[in-house]
């Protein structure tokens, strides 16, 4: 179905469903049609979440994680390392290392990972925040936990400069790279297999 065909009000949803990362016009067309289907009052309850989400979210001061309050739950936890804070790119990062239940340090969300190809710098992402947390002195080690991309891979080069030219005092450490539980290494790819031998332990 064209654009120009849809009634106006359809039209304007489809079009700003269009523009959430992952969706396309026909994706946004499938969720906007299932939507009018949808009773009334599912549909407003659907509207006043989004709305909530505005209104009751915020970004923690400390960690720049999104929560209810600032500082968030994690920040204030008198449990919680204050020596470990591990480095995560987006939310949901964070997210997956807490479902764990196995890390037990401070976060800090960076909002990103450098990306120049697609014009994202180092001024767009929360190093100066980083830096202004590293300056309080309680931070011992910076666990880096940013995936293996090009862009993870560039994020961390500029992080390890900043900390062996500003902050000698602080360990800097990533997450280990190898073959995944229950892998084979005939299934592995070569570059995680060469991850994992360089990183290899000692039993």
């Amino acid at each position: 179905m064209e654009k120009s065909a849809l009634p106006a009000p359809l039209r304007e949803l489809v079009e700003r469903l269009a523009g959430l990362p992952g969706l396309g016009p026909k994706s946004a067309l499938r969720i906007a049609l299932t939507v009018l289907k949808w009773p009334r009052e599912k549909a407003d309850a659907l509207g006043g979440a989004i709305l909530e989400l505005r209104e009751k979210l915020c970004f923690c001061e400390r960690c720049l994680s999104l929560a209810e309050s600032s500082p968030c739950p994690l920040c204030t936890d008198p449990a919680r390392e204050q020596d470990k804070l591990c480095l995560v790119g987006e939310w949901d990062s964070l997210l997956t290392m807490e479902e764990g239940g196995f890390y037990k340090g401070q976060y800090m969300v960076l909002g990103g990972l450098l990306a120049p190809l697609d014009g994202v710098d180092a001024g767009q992402l929360e190093f100066r925040a980083l830096r202004e947390r590293l300056a309080e002195g309680e931070v011992a080690e910076l666990i880096l936990a940013l995936g293996t991309t090009l862009e993870a891979e560039a994020t961390a080069s500029y992080v390890k400069n900043m900390i062996e030219r500003d902050f000698p005092n602080v360990q800097l450490t990533r997450l280990a790279q190898g073959i995944p539980l229950g892998a084979e290494v005939k299934f592995v790819d070569r570059e995680t297999l060469r991850q994992s031998l360089l990183w290899r332990q000692k039993l």
